[in-house]
C-alpha cells in the first residue's frame, strides 16, 4: 500500500508550467490555481519542498502571480523541453532525496504527462492531482490522465492529498489548514 500513501517526509510538490499565457487558454485554469495554492500552503506548513517549472518563459511568460507570490524560496526552473525532468530539476530532486512526487500543472497531456513518464522511469512514485492539472480540451485532459494511470502513476485529488498528508484531525495545524478545503 506504500504506493498509495503520502507522508510529508517523503514528498515533493511539483508545479508544472502554470504560466501567464497558458492559464487563459485553460477551461479549468482558475480551479487548478486554487488547488495548487491549497497544496502549496500545506506543503509550506509541513516542510514539503516545492519545485516549479516554466516552459519557455520568454514566450509563455512567468508563473502566474497568484501562485508565484506564495512560493518563498522554491526553485523555479526554466525549460524548453516539454518534460520537466531537466538536468536542473533532476539534480534538485536527487539532492532532496525524496521518492514521492505530487504533480500539478499544465497541460495534462503534454508537459505533465512527459514529466510523469520521466519521473516514473527514474523510479519515483508519482501522485497526479486530477483537479490540479488541466488541458485546453476535456478529451486531451482525460487522455493524459488515462496514460499516466496506465504507466503507474496514482491519480488522486486535492482533498485526498490534503487529508493523507495531514494524517489526523484536531491538531492546531489541521484546524488552521482545514479552512483551505472548505
Amino acid at each position: 500500500m506504500d504506493k498509495f500513501t503520502l507522508n510529508s517526509k517523503e514528498a515533493v510538490l511539483m508545479v508544472i508550467d502554470i504560466q501567464e499565457r497558458l492559464v487563459p487558454a485553460m477551461a479549468e485554469g482558475q480551479k487548478v490555481i486554487q488547488n495548487t495554492n491549497t497544496l502549496i500552503s500545506v506543503s509550506s506548513k509541513l516542510d514539503i519542498p516545492i519545485v516549479v517549472t516554466e516552459q519557455y518563459p520568454k514566450g509563455l511568460k512567468k508563473t502566474v502571480p497568484e501562485i508565484s507570490n506564495n512560493l518563498v524560496g522554491s526553485p523555479v526552473c526554466e525549460k524548453i523541453t516539454f518534460s520537466g525532468c531537466t538536468n536542473e530539476v533532476n539534480t534538485i530532486l536527487k539532492q532532496l532525496g525524496k521518492k514521492k512526487i505530487i504533480m500539478m500543472g499544465m497541460e495534462t497531456h503534454v508537459c505533465v504527462f512527459q514529466t510523469v513518464r520521466d519521473l516514473l522511469g527514474q523510479g519515483y512514485q508519482v501522485f497526479v492531482v486530477r483537479d490540479g492539472v488541466c488541458s485546453r480540451t476535456q478529451e486531451n485532459y482525460l487522455n493524459g490522465l488515462s496514460l499516466m494511470k496506465e504507466m503507474g502513476a496514482v491519480i488522486t485529488n486535492t482533498e485526498t492529498v490534503f487529508f493523507d498528508l495531514m494524517k489526523e484531525a484536531g491538531t492546531p495545524l489541521f484546524k488552521e489548514l482545514s479552512k483551505l478545503i472548505k
